[in-house]
This record gives structure tokens, sequence and C-alpha cells, in this order.
């Protein structure tokens, strides 16, 4: 076991050492590059992405060279080693929709595709997410939680890509905790498929920590985040832990971080979830005046803790686990809270300061406004029931002004600094409001309430062409 596993380890870091800069030079004489954009790309000149092509050749050198010499023997026919082999026409496809996306850059939707085709192939060999909070999950549940882990992993690694060696780096602790986990459960099947992942990486990485001369690329990054969730459900298929996938999720923690709150982010903002921005966690670092290397290196250090902690739940086998995780969430929460996400903080306002809360109290009452309006028989009826509504939301006056015609009524002084609104109508008719800056509710009500005014008026003036005046009491 250690002479297969250390050739696997040594041969792969030697093949991505020798090859990665052969590599390098080719992709920057095809022109298959990446190329600074002043913005969200930190690197000032055109950098080749190869990191895919190199991890995948380096794996296979040392795979076929431990093969050569006959040291998988004991080991090929291992499950979980099985499950691997056979998950491979899955791990060519994603790494295939990267290479070509690194290539001809694909639009999100065909990237999704190919992941969203990967992750059902390896599905349907097997590679099942099976225990859900210490529960088998049915093939109902199984079936989303394995794509929808899958799907993560692969655009985790591939979003977090923006700065020197983050990616790689992330993944390289990530590919050795779950290395490590492998050696203390003693559970070679493990050990054997992530050492020359964990090999070809920290070859890798030399040339790609800053100042970087290559890049992962998406086929390195997708290919890499793919492997990884393949890896953690391989890892936890055994386990039936209450915890359950919480290992996997803390040895990549800071990944799975950015990916989650990119997509939070723009779903608060009502942006498309695939929209490229500048708001990961290391535009925010580098924003604080951090520099490249020391954002990645702080990264790093994350990722360690991450690591220490993700093997502290599996060694005390759940004896602490609820503590591991609190402390986890914890330190995630302080750490988020250090970055000042605008979208998260007025959120966090809007859903414990009360603003929801006064949202729909002013919806509810627009709509009763409404409802009573409606209910009016006269115009007279329906005219003093308007007034009425417009005292009790504060207003100073109305007047509705039909070309000659004038209805108003007063309900308190009107202040100086008074808000005064008109609504233009048809045929020369407004409305005008007249509201203190003091009005209840005033800022959540106005807008729907002038929309609502807007709409009503006219309507009600066609329903009654001709109309006496309110009665003056």
């Amino acid at each position: 076991m250690l002479l297969i596993t250390s050739l696997l380890a040594f041969s792969a870091f030697v093949c991505a050492l020798a090859v990665t800069p052969l590599a390098r030079d080719v992709f920057k004489r095809a022109g298959l590059v990446d190329h600074p954009n002043g913005s969200r790309k930190t690197h000032s000149n055109p950098i080749p992405r190869v990191g895919g092509v190199s991890i995948v050749l380096s794996i296979g050198f040392s795979i076929a060279v431990t093969a050569g010499i006959g040291l998988w023997g004991p080991f090929f026919y291992n499950p979980s080693v099985q499950l691997l082999i056979r998950a491979l026409p899955a791990i060519g496809i994603v790494f295939l929709v990267g290479l070509v996306d690194d290539a001809c850059a694909l639009k999100p939707w065909q990237k999704l595709l190919g992941q969203l085709i990967g992750a059902i192939l390896a599905y349907a060999i097997g590679l099942r997410v099976m225990v859900v909070a210490g529960v088998p999950a049915d093939n109902w549940l199984s079936l989303p939680l394995t794509i929808g882990w899958l799907l993560l992993c692969t655009n985790a690694f591939n979003l977090i890509d923006g700065i020197d060696g983050l990616s790689a780096g992330a993944g390289l602790f990530a590919t050795l905790t779950i290395l490590l986990s492998g050696v203390l459960d003693k559970d070679s099947a493990l050990v054997l498929v992530t050492v020359p992942l964990a090999g070809a990486l920290l070859g890798f990485l030399p040339y790609n920590f800053n100042p970087a001369s290559v890049f992962l690329g998406d086929s390195g990054s997708l290919l890499l985040g793919f492997l990884l969730g393949c890896f953690g459900i391989i890892w936890r298929t055994k386990t039936a832990t209450f915890f359950g996938m919480a290992s996997p999720l803390l040895a990549m923690f800071v990944p799975i971080l950015d990916v989650t709150l990119s997509v939070a982010r723009r779903l608060i903002r009502g942006q498309p979830i695939f929209t490229a921005d500048r708001r990961h966690l290391h535009h925010r670092l580098l924003d604080r005046g951090l520099t490249p290397r020391a954002v990645v290196l702080l990264l790093y250090a994350a990722c360690a803790i991450g690591a220490v902690l993700s093997l502290l739940e599996t060694l005390q086998h759940n004896r602490y686990g609820g503590l591991v995780v609190l402390l986890f969430c914890a330190g995630t929460w302080v750490g988020v809270q250090n970055l000042r996400y605008a979208e998260f903080r007025v959120a966090g306002h809007m859903l414990f300061g009360g603003t929801i809360q006064r949202l729909v109290h002013a919806e509810l009452q627009l709509r009763e406004y409404e409802e009573a309006l409606d209910d009016c028989g006269s115009f007279e009826e329906w005219w003093l029931r308007l007034c009425d509504q417009c005292r009790k939301l504060g207003f100073a006056s109305v007047e509705l002004n039909l070309g000659g015609q004038i209805l108003e009524e007063t309900f308190a002084p009107t202040p100086v600094n008074c808000w005064s609104v008109i609504i233009p109508m048809l045929d020369g008719a407004s409305f005008h409001l007249a509201i203190p800056p003091d009005a209840a509710d005033t800022p959540s009500v106005i807008m729907p309430f002038v929309d609502l005014i807007s709409r009503k008026v006219p309507q009600r003036l066609t329903q009654d062409s001709e109309f006496s005046l309110p009665v003056r009491k």
C-alpha cells in the first residue's frame, strides 16, 4: 500500500512539474489564453489556461506507471475504485465542457447543461448520496441531492478561480483532507483515488501561485470540483452519522461558501445567478487593501481551519459533531460580516427590522381600501370614503380638480415642509395630496396609494358621468 501510494503521488507530481510549462507554451502559441479586462481579472498579461490538461495528463501518467508494474492488482476490484472507473465517462464530459469553454467561451446555460449531463451519468453508474441526517435516502431524494452536490462542488471551484493559486490551493487542501481521512479510517480505496490528484495539484501550484504563469482554466476548475464532489460522496457513503455530508462541506467550505454567497447575493438583487461580478470573497478582500498573495494565503488559512474541523468531526465519530458544526457556522458568520456585503445587511434589516412586516401591512391596507372603494354605490359615498382613507394615512388635505369643479377636504394644518403630490388625469383633471413628512407609514404607502388613486379616480369618474358634490356638514 505504501509503495503504490508513494509512486502515485511522486509520478503525478513529477509529471505535473514537467508537463505544465510545456502545455503552457503550446497553449500560448495557440492563443488559448485568458486576457485581462481591468476589472474582475487581476493579472496584467495574457495567461494560458492549461490546468485541466496538466492535471488529466499527470493523473493518467501516475495510474499508467503503477498499473504497468502491476501494483493495482490487490485494489483493482475494490468497490470504490470500480465506482470511479465507471464514473470516468462522466468525469470526461465535465472536463471536455471546460476545455471547450476555454477554447471558445460557452454560454452559462451550455456549461451547466454539460455539468448536469455529467452529474446524471455519475448518479446512473451508482455514485449517490445515500444517507441524509443519518437516515437512508430514497431514490427520489437521492437523485436531486447527488446532482445538487456535484453541481455545487463543480461550480464552487470554478467561481473561486479568480485569483492566482486560489482554486488549485483550495482543491489541494480539500484533497489532502479527504486523503488523511482515508488514512485514519484505513480506507485504502479512498487513499488511492485521491493521491494522484494531490500529487498533480502539488506539481501544478508552483506555476499557478502568484504571480501565475498558467491558470487552471475552466477545464481544470470544473474537473477539480467534480472530482472532489465524487470523492466526497465516496468518503461519506459508508457513514450514517447524523451530520452526513458535513465533513466534505467543511473540507471544501471556502469555495462552497463563495458560490453560496454569490447565488444569494444575485437572488437578493434580482440578477441572473450566472451574472459575472466583482464581489466574490477574494475581490472583497482585495478591496480591503490586501495584496493578491495575502488574499490567497488568508483563504488558505481558512481552508486549513476547515480541514482541521472536518478531520475533527470525522475522528470524533459524531461525539462532538454538533459543536464542530456550531463553531464552523459561528466563524463563517463572523467572516461574512467582516466582508461587509451590503445585500445581506439590507436583507437582514428587512427581515428583522420590521420592514417586511410594514410592507405587508401596507399592501393589506391598500387592498382593503380598494375593496372599500369598489363597494361604494354613489359618487358621494365614494368620495367620503376616499377622504376617510386619506385622513387615516395621516395626509393633511386632499383635492380633486375636475377642470373647474373642485372637491377638497382638509384634515390637519398644512406644514411649510409638506410634500405635495399631484396626479394628472385626462381632460385636465388632477388629484392633489398634501402629505406631512411625519405621516404614518408614508414611505411604504405613498407610491402604491398614488398608483391606486391614478387607477380608481378615472374609473369612478367614467362610471359616474353626472354626480353631485358631497354634502358638507
